[in-house]
């Protein structure tokens, strides 16, 4: 019986998916100049344009009869694109220079689809080149393929995204710390733990090593995370509950180089007016009192925030008052460390469409290069696989 069959034969497979060789006790391991990853994911495809409006532009107004929000209601960014009035949060740190805003990032040859275009973000590939592990886990197994304890990611979730799966290491998922000791610590995970005491079988071995690896990872999240009790207030919504306890990971001080949360709801084909506003308002408020947070406790410095979703929507509403699968959109990148802040490059081209959508004009894998080499300081070879011009970002 192979390994995989046995864990699935025992009922462990789930337990297994939350397993790296996780990172040991804080003492055994120091960073100097440590820096934090923290990376959104806005999931459904967000419609771009009412983000970011190009109030000034006639084109996006006849496309949007219904949609369209009024040039008077915009937040303005700059003389000719402005925020939705849902986003003063994200606007307040504009303002302060804590954010850069990238328009019509994107790729060549897109995929409409949600689950494959999610893909290709979250592996860094091509449209034709499929891999199954991502960005984020090439990066683990490039920069800690031997040691130890290695570098590794925390996803604010029950399951872990593509995105954090290496060839050899991967990130951790876990959406309540205590709730992840409280469930190591029965008498379950006990006696697993204590299995390779009376056998020798190279699957159970390796069972054991999981276990015990989960036990310690859970451990560690657990009381390192204690040490530090996050009083900031938070909007009570998903994305608010994730950065929050992102924050407090931060704030306690553990050595994890990135984070990960995802906010869902974004493919709006019908009703969009209401439902993005709302989405929009969560985003930004949730965005905002993170940043905040990480400010008040000084650690902000040390923190970059990135944000995407799959792909934006097409230019011209649909017949329900929506928006439908589009291509290119915006990438958000928050830190006080900006070389760039503000808009880092013109707003879309709404006349020169691609059968009615945008052209892409940044390959969001030249923000991930630039924000590996510039940001994290590793080389992007073995984890970008094709080749950009790095952006002005940090």
């Amino acid at each position: 019986m192979n390994r995989r069959h046995f864990i699935k034969q025992t009922g462990l497979a789930a337990a297994a998916l939350w397993v790296p060789n996780f990172l040991k006790p804080m003492e055994r391991f120091a960073v100097e100049g440590y820096k934090n990853l923290v990376i959104i994911q806005l999931s459904g495809g967000n419609d771009g344009l009412n983000t970011v409006i190009p109030f000034e532009n006639d084109v996006y107004y006849n496309s949007r009869a219904t949609l369209a929000i009024a040039k008077n209601e915009v937040l303005k960014l700059n003389e000719q694109l402005g925020f939705h009035p849902a986003m003063s949060g994200l606007h307040q740190l504009y303002k302060e220079g804590l954010l850069t805003i990238i328009n019509s990032v994107g790729y060549p040859n897109p995929n409409r689809s949600h689950f494959r275009s999610m893909d290709i973000w979250q592996s860094a590939s091509g449209t034709n080149e499929y891999l199954n592990n991502g960005w984020i886990g090439r990066y683990l197994d490039s920069s800690c393929a031997e040691c130890n304890h290695p570098y590794l990611a925390i996803e604010a979730d029950q399951t872990l995204s593509l995105a954090l799966k290496g060839a050899i290491k991967k990130g951790f998922a876990v959406n309540n710390a205590k709730q992840l000791y409280n469930e190591t610590r029965e008498p379950f995970f006990e006696q697993l733990r204590n299995i390779s005491n009376h056998h020798s079988n190279d699957n159970v071995a390796y069972l054991y090593k999981t276990m015990a690896d989960t036990y310690s990872g859970a451990q560690y999240i657990f009381e390192t995370s204690k040490t530090y009790t996050n009083t900031y207030e938070y909007p009570k919504n998903a994305l608010g509950k994730q950065l929050k306890q992102i924050a407090t990971f931060i704030n306690s001080g553990m050595q994890t180089r990135v984070y990960y949360a995802s906010m869902g709801g974004f493919d709006t084909h019908v009703g969009q007016l209401a439902r993005q506003q709302k989405l929009l308002h969560d985003f930004s408020e949730s965005t905002s009192a993170f940043v905040k947070n990480l400010q008040q406790s000084g650690t902000l410095d040390n923190t970059l925030v990135l944000v995407f979703s799959e792909f934006g929507r097409r230019v011209s509403q649909n017949a329900s008052n929506g928006t439908d699968h589009g291509t290119a959109s915006n990438l958000y990148v928050i830190s006080s460390k900006l070389k760039t802040p503000g808009m880092y490059n013109a707003g879309p081209n709404l006349i020169d469409l691609d059968n009615g959508d945008l052209k892409y004009q940044i390959d969001f894998r030249a923000a991930y290069a630039s924000l590996l080499q510039q940001w994290l300081g590793v080389s992007t070879s073995g984890i970008i696989t094709s080749r950009h011009e790095l952006l002005n970002l940090v």
